[in-house]
């Protein structure tokens, strides 16, 4: 995983058990099938053959054998594929393979709860409230309100509209929230976002009724 415009990690998983000099090695990453992100040909970067989005966006640590990738973007996102040949005496003979999964982070925005009504709160009317998050990435799991009393806690899940930005590929996510005024009693609401079990959850600051 990397964060959204930072430094990739691509790990090549090449032991080099045998201590073999980069010099009689070629040493190449592509993404997919047919896009050439990296290669060291004989102990020297090789850009003929490179996919041009990734050209002076790569650098290889020769000691841990990793790909620094720059930048990362969500198109960059995918299976990255490491191939290691050794040249003895001939052809290029295939050593080792390995492959990376690269996947974007974005942190999403703090959820912001907003009034949809304007006007005094009165018993036996309904509470609109939504919700929203944006600049994000991936896609989040769901939005869910929490509704705090003096004494006891409620949870709703509500409807999440989610869209994507066409250019830059982040989401925003909406949720509404409609409940019937809270009467005598102090009420505080939150709505929280749930980005995934390693991501954790964003929660916004309380609404107080």
């Amino acid at each position: 995983k990397s964060f959204l415009n930072h430094t990739a990690f691509l790990s090549c998983s090449f032991p080099n058990s045998q201590k073999i000099d980069l010099k009689d090695l070629r040493v190449f990453w592509q993404k997919g099938d047919v896009e050439v992100v990296h290669e060291v040909y004989h102990g020297h970067e090789k850009h003929d053959n490179l996919s041009p989005k990734y050209i002076n966006r790569t650098k290889m640590d020769v000691d841990k054998w990793t790909l620094q990738l720059l930048n990362a973007g969500i198109v960059d996102e995918g299976l990255y594929t490491c191939i290691v040949q050794h040249r003895d005496k001939g052809s290029p003979k295939l050593i080792h393979t390995s492959k990376c999964l690269l996947q974007i982070i974005a942190n999403y925005s703090q959820p912001e709860i907003e009034w949809l009504h304007a006007g005094e709160l009165k018993p036996n009317e309904y509470l609109n409230l939504s919700c929203s998050s944006s600049g994000g990435y991936p896609e989040p799991k769901q939005m869910s309100w929490l509704i705090s009393y003096e004494n006891r806690t409620q949870s709703f899940i509500r409807h999440m509209d989610v869209s994507q930005d066409a250019v830059t590929k982040l989401y925003k996510v909406t949720s509404k929230l409609d409940i019937p005024v809270p009467t005598n009693t102090p009420t505080n609401i939150s709505c929280l976002l749930h980005l995934g079990e390693q991501l954790g959850s964003l929660v916004s600051v309380p609404l107080g009724i």
